[in-house]
């Protein structure tokens, strides 16, 4: 009895029916099996083990395999455990039909992957309910199986379109204080690349990871790229008369302007406490905005921070807004040339700014330079 014809002569025009490949060295066997299903199944039949691998490795793959456990050259027990250690195949239940039917048997078969035991001879009605059953289970199985993709799939779609609901609403903020002054431009854009550079030359530069490698994992550096647009958000706190003054500020009106650092953290701050949890993101978000004008030699400001007592993430920004300022126009300011920029940073090592991070700005000088050009002002994003 052929595989093919067994098929034709069990299917029914129309009827998708589930799949059963029936494995036995005994003609007799396969076709009393074969009659018995034949009007609820498509068929196939393998009259010994290479011969079902064989019919297991095509398409499409039953639903269910019924198994003789002793057949000459490879017993049954071999092919489940192959097909149990194939990916593709793995998830077909077989059922072994085996005149052994010692309990030492059975945790055997059940070892080797089988689902089921139906001994010799067999009852028409146990293997019909057995194998009704076992193609339930299976097809129940794949029905949760989609429905999870499905749901995971939506959760994901869900998540990204969070995800890019807060990108938007980043940049929204962001630009409520770059639109303060027109003269900044793409600002925003180049500070959140450079401090991406940095963060990823300091986790994977063998001088610097050591130190750094393990505060600045991947979701870490993908919230402070996140977050830096947010490090003025403060300025919308700042009357245009001291923002936009084209000359030097008074101390009074400097003490003001330095206000935004503080009015920055607490606006953050303030939607930390509306979503009544602690965010990782805003969390960075408020570390930048509040600590991007402290200065390593404690005489920053707000709070005078010294060293380490600097978060990190504001840091790292306090480097990236500092080089791109110089190498800005400002109402107040010419732009510097790249140059004379990078010499006026590496001269603030160690007092303006962390002895390491600066480091890492001169070996990234190049690369600071060419984020600056890509994101030039008036450039498109």
């Amino acid at each position: 009895m052929s595989g093919t014809a067994e098929e034709n002569r069990c299917s029914e025009p129309g009827r998708d029916l589930p799949r059963v490949l029936i494995v036995d060295d005994e003609p007799i066997n396969l076709k009393v099996l074969a009659d018995l299903l034949r009007d609820g199944y498509r068929l196939s039949v393998a009259k010994d083990g290479p011969q079902a691998l064989a019919r297991m490795a095509g398409d499409p793959l039953p639903d269910l395999v019924l198994l003789d456990v002793m057949m000459p050259g490879m017993d049954g027990m071999e092919v489940c455990r192959r097909l149990k250690e194939e990916e593709r195949t793995r998830d077909v239940p077989v059922i072994f039909i085996t005149a052994m039917g010692q309990p030492h048997d059975e945790a055997r078969g059940f070892e080797a992957g089988a689902v089921d035991y139906i001994t010799k001879p067999i009852s028409p009605p146990v293997v019909t309910a057995r194998v009704r059953t076992h193609i339930a289970l299976r097809e129940a199985r794949r029905q949760l199986a989609e429905h999870n993709r499905l749901l995971e799939a939506r959760v994901a779609e869900r998540t990204r379109d969070l995800a890019r609901a807060q990108d938007v609403a980043i940049r929204a903020l962001a630009s409520l204080a770059e639109t303060r002054d027109n003269e900044t431009g793409n600002h925003i854009r180049r500070t959140q690349n450079y401090v991406l550079a940095l963060a990823n030359h300091l986790r994977r530069d063998p001088r610097f990871a050591p130190r750094f490698a393990g505060r600045l994992d991947d979701e870490t550096v993908e919230m402070l790229f996140k977050s830096a647009p947010l490090h003025d958000v403060g300025k919308v706190g700042i009357p245009d008369s001291i923002l936009l003054k084209p000359g030097k500020l008074t101390d009074e009106e400097f003490h003001v302007m330095k206000t935004h650092a503080a009015l920055g953290h607490d606006a953050i701050f303030a939607a930390e406490e509306e979503l009544d949890s602690r965010s990782s993101f805003l969390r960075v978000a408020r570390e930048i905005a509040q600590g991007h004008h402290e200065r390593w030699d404690g005489t920053g400001y707000p709070l005078g921070l010294k060293g380490e007592e600097i978060p990190l993430s504001a840091r790292l920004m306090a480097v990236a807004d500092v080089y791109d300022a110089l190498i800005s126009r400002r109402c107040y300011k010419p732009a510097f040339p790249h140059e004379q920029a990078v010499e006026i940073m590496l001269a603030g090592r160690g007092t303006h700014f962390d002895p390491d991070v600066t480091d890492a700005f001169a070996e990234l000088a190049g690369e600071f330079l060419a984020i600056a050009q890509r994101f030039r002002d008036g450039a498109a994003e």
